[in-house]
């Protein structure tokens, strides 16, 4: 449970930090809400994850699927490259998280 948990902290994650280009500075009102309303479900489910989880992995597994979400959001949403090397070192994180999850006994 505390993984799924930690998986949608990342998701948020992804939500606040695609959010941020939608605030226009937080001058948006609508898309300032939810992206401060993203952030903090962002953290308060990667608190409750902490409980079982431990808080190096825990951290790691969290911003690698912000980075390689946003990454990925990038891509599709604002038109940034998708170059080879960029969607390998995205794979690298990816092979990273992985690892991580199948090397925590929890």
């Amino acid at each position: 449970m505390s993984w799924m948990i930690l998986t949608f902290a990342g998701l948020f994650e992804i939500g606040w930090a695609v959010g941020l280009k939608y605030t226009a500075g937080f001058t948006r009102l609508l898309p300032s809400i939810l992206t401060v309303i993203s952030m903090a479900a962002s953290v308060g489910l990667l608190g409750v994850a902490l409980r079982a989880l431990p808080l190096g992995t825990a951290y790691a597994v969290w911003t690698g699927i912000g980075t390689v979400g946003t990454a990925f959001c990038g891509i599709l949403l604002f038109a940034e490259p998708a170059s080879a090397a960029r969607l390998g070192c995205m794979a690298l994180i990816v092979a990273g998280i992985i690892g991580l999850k199948l090397l925590t006994p929890h």
